[in-house]
Formats: C-alpha cells, structure tokens, sequence
C-alpha cells in the first residue's frame, strides 16, 4: 500500500462550489498530512492503536475537517469551508 488522500464520500459532494484558490491550499494541505501520516505510522497496515479521529487543519481562506486512518494508509477529507470573508 502507499500513504494517500481523497475526499469521502468523494470530491464532488465535498468541495462543490469552495473557490478553486481555497482547494488548491486544501490540496496542499493534504499532501502534507499525507506525509506526515506517512512518517509518524511508518507500517502503518501494522498498526495496532486506535485511530485519531476526527481532526481540522486551517490552511489560507478556510479549513477541513480529515481524519488519518494508519491501517489502510489513508488521510480522508470529510469537509472544506471556505471563510465567506476572504
């Protein structure tokens, strides 16, 4: 397996509408979590812990809501909210 991200339930039912500039700082965002994951659980389909759970990382004009799963090697994306100020 490889360490990876995604959107779930998918791309189109959480990112609909948020401005391409927010996205693409969200897209940033997970590739970090992605490699941070991927050096904190460095077997992580061996991994005996609990999940963390529900996590938010703020990036520029927004947030999202992931959660780091080490066992399937997986950061998902659960929610993105654009700030409506910026």
């Amino acid at each position: 397996m490889t360490w990876r991200w995604e959107y779930v339930p998918d791309e189109e039912t959480v990112a609909d509408g948020a401005p391409q500039e927010f996205l693409a700082e969200v897209k940033k965002a997970a590739d970090e979590l992605v490699r941070a994951a991927e050096a904190l659980y460095l077997h992580g389909p061996a991994y005996q812990g609990m999940d963390e759970g529900a996590k938010h990382a703020f990036v520029s004009g927004g947030f999202l809501v992931y959660m780091v799963t080490p066992r399937s090697e997986l950061v998902t994306i659960w929610q993105v909210t654009p700030d409506p100020l910026a």
